[in-house]
């Protein structure tokens, strides 16, 4: 584990009852990095992520967050300790307005009087949370709602900000602006965990990534490491079926 990380797993074992879902996953990320997890569906991507949270809990291992191990603590706490998430697909509240939802995620902030500074960041990087911010949440396309998803995280002032799948299901257009949004908030300094199975994109935007298969972690890497090894080429870079060989690291 890191003495420098924002967040580590250290040795890692979650079960969904009683069946292992995540096998021994060591992972750093750094202040100020963009990491990636990138994998196949079903590897066990969003359930490290939903781990971090404690929903599974861990059942081995340690999670450190800012020298504090989280893994017993519960959700809400986690929350307010800087962590904030963007979970995939359409998770807003789909009868509040647009407004309303930013206004969920600012309470975990706690603070009043940057809401106004905040709602004009996240207007600023996705416009059409303005122009439609008395509009109920579920009305939504599918591309505003992800914006909505986002920008909720945001208004709770993370310190990280983990995003699961931001790009799953929209058009290629959408995900180029959903992906330069992430690169403009890492540059204003904001920590982010991405998983994505969008490995190309992903991996060009990474500072670092891993790749994990049946939850495991098999490589770890530069973004620009990973995306020239030939088994991520294979696996996710070439539509090649291929499972890739587990291994011990980049």
């Amino acid at each position: 584990m890191s003495a420098e990380a924002l967040l580590s797993l250290d040795s890692v074992t979650a079960c969904y009852g009683r069946l292992p879902v995540l096998h021994d996953v060591n992972l750093d990320i750094k202040p100020g990095e963009i990491v990636a997890l990138i994998g196949a569906n079903g590897a066990g991507k969003t359930t490290t992520m939903m781990t971090i949270f404690g929903r599974p809990r861990a059942s081995q291992g340690r999670i450190v967050f800012h020298g504090k191990d989280i893994a017993q603590l519960p959700t809400h706490d986690i929350a307010r300790l800087g962590i904030a998430q963007s979970p995939e697909g359409r998770r807003i509240f789909p009868r509040m307005t647009v407004m309303e939802n930013l206004q969920m995620g600012a309470i975990i902030a706690g603070d009043p009087d940057g809401f106004d500074r905040d709602l004009e960041h996240v207007q600023t990087l996705f416009p059409v949370l303005k122009e439609r911010a008395d509009q109920r949440g579920g009305t939504l396309s599918g591309a505003s709602s992800r914006c909505l998803a986002i920008a909720r995280a945001l208004m709770g002032q993370p310190k990280l900000l983990m995003l699961d799948e931001p790009s799953l299901g929209l058009a290629p257009l959408i995900v180029k602006q959903i992906f330069a949004a992430i690169e403009e908030l890492n540059k204003d300094g904001l920590t982010v965990f991405l998983v994505e199975q969008n490995a190309y994109h992903t991996l060009k935007l990474a500072d670092r990534g891993y790749v994990m298969v049946n939850g495991r972690i098999t490589m770890s890497g530069t973004g620009a490491e990973l995306l020239e090894r030939k088994e991520v080429r294979a696996a996710y870079l070439e539509g090649d079926t291929a499972v890739l060989k587990e291994t011990n690291g980049a």
